[in-house]
C-alpha cells in the first residue's frame, strides 16, 4: 500500500511546488486569464516595445530574454510576431521509477506576422508535440544537473522548433523558452 501511495503523494507535492514556483516566477493569473488575441510585434524599436501592453499574448524579442543560440529558419524581424502560449508546461523528471523533480516551462512561438490565430486554433496539437519533446528530453537526462547552459538547452530548443514546424508548417520561425524552473522533490 505504501508503494502505491508514496509515489502519488510525492507527485502531488512536487506538482504543487512546481506550480507554486511557476506562479511566483511570473506565470500567474494574468498569463492564464489573458484572451488569445494576436497583435503584431513592433518592428524592433525598443522604445515601441516598452509601450506594448504587458498582458498582450504577443511580445517583442527583447521581452523573451532567452533567444535560441541555434540557427533559426529565415525570416525578417519586420514580418514576425510572438505568441505566448497560455499555460505552462509541467514535465516530471523520473529517476529510479519515481518522480524526483518537476520542470515548469513557459514557451513563446515566433511566427510570421498575421498567423497567430492558426497557433491558437492548433494549440492542443502543438502542446502535445511540445510535451513529447520535453518528456523525451527529461528521459534522456536533459534536466539533470546544470540544465540551463546553452549546450544543455540547444537539443531541447531544436526539438521544440522542429515539433512546432511539424504542427504549424512554414509559418514557424522559432520557439523561445521564456521561463524555466526545476523543483526538486
Amino acid at each position: 500500500m505504501i508503494r502505491v501511495v508514496l509515489p502519488v503523494l510525492l507527485l502531488l507535492l512536487g506538482l504543487g511546488g512546481g506550480i507554486g514556483a511557476g506562479m511566483l516566477l511570473g506565470g500567474g493569473e494574468d498569463t492564464a486569464a489573458a484572451e488569445p488575441e494576436a497583435i503584431a510585434a513592433p518592428a524592433g524599436d525598443p522604445a515601441e516595445a516598452d509601450m506594448a501592453d504587458e498582458s498582450d499574448q504577443v511580445t517583442s524579442a527583447e521581452d523573451s530574454g532567452f533567444a535560441s543560440d541555434a540557427p533559426v529558419r529565415p525570416g525578417s524581424a519586420e514580418n514576425l510576431e510572438y505568441v505566448r502560449l497560455n499555460n505552462q508546461f509541467v514535465v516530471p523528471v523520473v529517476r529510479d521509477a519515481a518522480v524526483r523533480s518537476l520542470v515548469v516551462m513557459s514557451l513563446t512561438v515566433e511566427i510570421e506576422a498575421g498567423q497567430a490565430e492558426m497557433v491558437f486554433n492548433r494549440e492542443p496539437r502543438l502542446r502535445d508535440a511540445f510535451l513529447r519533446v520535453m518528456f523525451g528530453h527529461a528521459n534522456a537526462g536533459g534536466f539533470e544537473g546544470v540544465f540551463t547552459t546553452p549546450t544543455a538547452l540547444n537539443p531541447l530548443r531544436s526539438g521544440l522548433r522542429d515539433a512546432a514546424y511539424d504542427v504549424l508548417g512554414p509559418i514557424v520561425n522559432d520557439v523561445l523558452i521564456v521561463d524555466i524552473v526545476r523543483q526538486d522533490a
